[in-house]
């Protein structure tokens, strides 16, 4: 099974003069996504991107790459999950620009949103009617981390989105055959470097993800100082997991934003 490596969004200046070192702006979407096996889309949690910057996402990045993108924050953070269908349904068509290349749909809760199992059992019906793709959901507060929210997921078919980072605490169970992880940085939330020494561990739990048959995803947001790109590049070396296409071929109309 293929594992899709790579980082949290991809247009960052502060990479300009390290890991896009003499490519164009407009090219740093294909020229990532002929490195990495996939990318996390941040932008869709802070607007409804136009269908046809999504169309020359997909149109940027090549056969066998992947796509996950971060649900809108107006259903996890404004409406905390309630009455989703309508906002659901907006991004699902929105969504369906990037076709096949679309993978997994994260959503990322509040840090101050606790336990509702109610609108979890609802939230999670509602998932079912988007079947194209699969979901995650990033719980950022301990009380979801017990076997009655977990159990809701086993039955839906979702991830427990494996959320690493400083400042918020990780539930690492496992409740579908969809593995997704977020490195945010363990010492300093979205800046601290893994190296080496913090990658070893998250490769052997991957190796053990593959051997269980899992599909497995991990995507780097240590982004502020640089670290995200190198800490994804090393963990597919230590993977052996080779990007669609490594030889970087400039492509025209690979948005900025992501």
């Amino acid at each position: 099974m293929a594992a899709r490596i790579g980082t949290s969004g991809w247009d960052y200046p502060g990479w300009k003069d390290g890991f896009y070192s003499g490519v164009a702006r407009k090219d740093w979407l294909a020229y990532a996504a002929q490195r990495f096996t996939g990318i996390e889309i941040n932008a869709t949690f802070y607007r409804e991107q136009k269908r046809e910057t999504l169309a020359r996402w997909r149109e940027s990045t090549p056969e066998g790459f992947a796509f996950a993108i971060k649900g809108h924050r107006f259903i996890t953070h404004r409406m905390r999950l309630q009455d989703p269908e309508e906002a659901l349904g907006r991004q699902r068509a929105n969504a369906a620009e990037l076709g096949g290349k679309l993978a997994v749909v994260l959503w990322q809760l509040p840090r101050s949103f606790h336990k509702d199992m109610a609108r979890l059992e609802r939230f999670a019906a509602a998932l079912d009617g988007w079947p194209e793709a699969r979901h995650a959901l990033e719980f950022r507060h301990k009380s979801w981390f017990d076997d009655e929210a977990a159990a809701v997921l086993v039955a839906h078919g979702l991830a427990n989105c494996i959320s690493d980072a400083a400042d918020w605490p990780m539930w690492d169970a496992l409740t579908a055959d969809l593995v997704y992880v977020r490195l945010h940085g363990a010492e300093r939330t979205y800046r601290s470097a893994y190296r080496d020494g913090g990658l070893e561990p998250w490769a052997r739990r991957v190796k053990r993800w593959f051997e269980e048959g899992r599909e497995v995803h991990v995507y780097f947001d240590n982004d502020a100082e640089g670290a995200a790109p190198r800490d994804a590049l090393r963990l597919m070396e230590m993977l052996g997991v080779a990007a669609a296409e490594p030889a970087f071929e400039a492509r025209a109309g690979a948005g900025a934003a992501s």
